[in-house]
């Protein structure tokens, strides 16, 4: 960019934050969390200047490159605060709630587009898009809350970043079904080989690191804050890359990168927590805006009003089906169901996967543009609607959902759990 670009940008974030900041101050004189008021900002200014200097080239791509650093810093942060020892005691829930609430939304979908007359090959790859959780845009009200450490906390981002590696999966095999139809199969075929070993080399990487790596690097410099902040780009940008680089997303990168070092800050003591506190400062005090900003700013309300019929069809196949799902937890008793209620709306988030689906199919010309919109107008609805609906939940039974109810601890032990 440009000199007069750069200033260019700098004016406009600088007005987005300012607005924010006004916002941000009614909002948590009633108990909603500051960080929704750049969402809700950045919806409000989508259609004005602002918004479409800050979606087109130049801008747009330095905005977007910003916003992508903004999901590796709030991921981070979440992956700090995980405790393994207690996420591995409820990994089987966590399985369990994965299947389930990706499951039940995936049949809803098919059962959606085959009611509308589309056929089953459609019907199979939109029902996948109704399967993934964007938690990046919950995570911040979960911390915001303190609930990050609580079975709903740990429900909602394990939960999450199992979907991440079935989005890697969903987008592998569109791709395979495009190349198919293309006739470039063959390649496709290589990509998701690619991308399935990519995954073993990363899972096998994160593992050296937890070991035996992190730990020397950790002594190799005194555990001052500055240290360990160094420490943290390397590894935090090393393994974001990497992810993102081999389709594996940041997201998985970013959290993993964060339950690495969460050790190492413990470990630290004093210098630990205060590179944590600093962490957390830049995370939500710069990048986590600009996420939010991102978000608001990809939000369709013109499609909403163009297919509201399909749109509104494909946001409850997904929202209703995520529901469906968690709650079938609560007679296993894996969940009460205010625990239930805050874990299915924390995983209707949605965001960028059925948009890059949807994006690939009508490239390929397999659906038409009013499909296209109706996916991208649904992800937007999601994009407005659970981030608020999800703040009042937790606004208002956050004490209960700190603590577990011994009624459920007693009958999960008696699941053998």
């Amino acid at each position: 960019m440009s000199e007069s670009e750069t200033g260019l940008l700098l004016l406009l974030l600088a007005a987005l934050f300012g607005l924010t900041y006004g916002l941000a101050g009614l909002l948590e004189k009633l108990r909603i969390p500051g960080i929704l008021a750049a969402l809700l900002v950045a919806m409000a200014v989508h259609y004005t200047p602002i918004g479409s200097a800050l979606t087109a080239a130049p801008l747009g791509d330095a905005f977007a490159f910003l916003a992508q650093l903004g999901v590796l810093f709030l991921l981070f942060f979440i992956g700090v605060q995980i405790d393994l020892k207690e996420m591995r005691g409820l990994s089987r829930d966590i399985v369990w709630a994965t299947v389930l609430n990706t499951s039940v939304p995936f049949l809803l979908g098919v059962l959606v587009m085959l009611a509308l007359g589309y056929g089953w090959g459609i019907a199979f790859v939109i029902g996948l898009t109704r399967m993934p959780t964007a938690e990046a845009v919950i995570v911040p009200i979960l911390d915001e809350f303190q609930l990050i450490r609580t079975r709903v906390g740990e429900f909602i981002v394990g939960a999450g970043v199992l979907d991440d590696v079935i989005e890697v999966f969903l987008v592998a095999l569109v791709s395979v079904w495009i190349g198919e139809k293309s006739g470039t199969l063959a390649a496709t075929e290589r990509e998701v080989v690619d991308v399935v070993i990519s995954l073993l080399v990363f899972a096998l990487v994160a593992w050296l690191g937890y070991r035996w790596i992190l730990p020397q690097l950790a002594r190799w410099l005194a555990p001052r804050p500055r240290n360990l902040i160094l420490l943290t780009m390397l590894v935090l940008f090393g393994l974001g890359g990497y992810s993102q680089h081999s389709e594996l997303g940041t997201v998985v990168g970013a959290i993993t990168a964060g339950v690495l070092l969460g050790p190492v800050f413990r470990h630290a003591g004093e210098g630990g927590a205060q590179a944590t506190r600093a962490v957390r400062a830049v995370s939500y005090g710069f990048f986590g805006l600009v996420f939010f900003f991102w978000v608001g700013l990809s939000v369709d309300l013109e499609g909403m009003l163009r297919q509201p019929q399909l749109a509104l069809l494909l946001f409850l196949a997904a929202f209703i089906g995520k529901l469906l799902g968690i709650f079938l937890m609560v007679p296993m008793g894996k969940l009460d169901v205010r625990e239930a209620w805050t874990v299915g709306i924390g995983l209707n988030a949605r965001l960028t996967t059925e948009i890059i689906v949807a994006k690939l199919l009508l490239d390929a010309g397999l659906i038409d543009v009013e499909l296209f919109t109706a996916l991208v107008a649904a992800s937007s609805v999601s994009t407005l609607v659970v981030p608020l609906t999800f703040t009042l939940l937790v606004r208002s039974w956050g004490e209960q959902l700190r603590r577990r109810p011994q009624a459920l601890a007693t009958k999960g032990e008696r699941h053998g759990d």
